[in-house]
C-alpha cells in the first residue's frame, strides 16, 4: 500500500515537469501617449513599450523608448490589475518608484532591461501582499493582468505626477 502514494506523488511531480515543458515566451507591446493615460494627459510624449515573457525561465523582458516628454522623468513601472480591461488605474506592480537603471530625469530615452521574476524585488511589495503573499502567486496575478490587458506600462514626470505617456 505505500508504493501506491510514492507512485501518485512521482506522477505529479512528472505532470509539473510536463506543463513546465510547454510554457511559452509570450511578447506585448503597447503605445505610450498623453490620451491612453487615465485620465488623458495633453503631453505630446509619445513612446512604445515591448515586454516579453518567459514562462520557462520566470524571466520578464521590458523594453521601453520615449521622447517629447513635457519635463523630466521621475518614475515608470507596469501597474496592475485594472478592474475592466483597456480602462481605468491599478496600483503599481512592478519595481517602484522605477525600474532599475531607467533614465531619470530625462525627456526622451530608452531602457531594456530583463527581470527575473522570481525575486521580489521585481516587484512592488504592495502589490506582492494584495496577490497572495509570495512572489509566485504575484507573478501569477501580473501576467495574467498583462495577457487580459488589465495592465499598463506609465512613465511619469514633474509635470504630470499621475503618468505622463
Amino acid at each position: 500500500m505505500r508504493k501506491l502514494p510514492i507512485f501518485a506523488a512521482l506522477a505529479l511531480v512528472a505532470a509539473g515537469m510536463t506543463c513546465r515543458s510547454q510554457a511559452a515566451v509570450l511578447m506585448y507591446d503597447a503605445v505610450l501617449n498623453g490620451p491612453s493615460e487615465s485620465p488623458p494627459t495633453v503631453s505630446p510624449g509619445t513612446g512604445f513599450a515591448l515586454v516579453t515573457v518567459d514562462t520557462v525561465a520566470n524571466t520578464m523582458r521590458v523594453q521601453v523608448s520615449f521622447s517629447g516628454l513635457t519635463a523630466g522623468d521621475t518614475a515608470a513601472h507596469i501597474h496592475a490589475a485594472t478592474s475592466s480591461p483597456g480602462a481605468g488605474t491599478a496600483g503599481v506592480a512592478t519595481t517602484t518608484p522605477t525600474f532599475p537603471g531607467f533614465p531619470g530625469g530625462v525627456t526622451a530615452g530608452s531602457y531594456d532591461d530583463t527581470l527575473d521574476m522570481t525575486q521580489a524585488s521585481s516587484y512592488n511589495s504592495a502589490f506582492v501582499t494584495a496577490n497572495g503573499g509570495t512572489v509566485p502567486f504575484a507573478e501569477t496575478a501580473l501576467y495574467a493582468a498583462i495577457t487580459n490587458d488589465q495592465a499598463y506600462w506609465n512613465i511619469h514626470t514633474t509635470n504630470f505626477h499621475g503618468g505622463e505617456i
